[in-house]
């Protein structure tokens, strides 16, 4: 197993087309993704963000390969494409996430 968490932090002043962007067409992004086993998309809360809000898709591969393959031309093409729509209104950040003991 190998998983992947984004982090999308969005402005407050873009929050409802962001929102309605990841109803419309994240989603619709992920559920297409063939090499995902799994993935868990959140919003997230958190009491230290005032100036917007955190969202998070977590990626479940079913190894390292296939999580590298995917940031070097899947994560690519989602963060372009989000880029060219929101500009520094939306950033993305990855994490590689390695588990040492899971129990999913």
């Amino acid at each position: 197993m190998s998983v992947l968490s984004i982090t999308f932090h969005c402005t407050k002043t873009h929050l409802e087309e962001w929102e309605n962007y990841i109803d419309e067409t994240l989603v619709l992004m992920t559920e297409n993704l063939m090499d995902v086993d799994k993935y868990m998309l959140s919003e997230v809360h958190s009491d230290y963000i005032e100036e917007g809000k955190n969202y998070n898709l977590l990626l479940i591969f079913d190894n390292d390969d296939l999580r590298d393959d995917f940031v070097k031309s899947e994560l690519e093409n989602i963060a372009e494409r989000i880029q060219t729509k929101f500009g520094q209104e939306v950033m993305v950040f990855n994490t590689f996430l390695n588990p040492k003991k899971s129990r999913l």
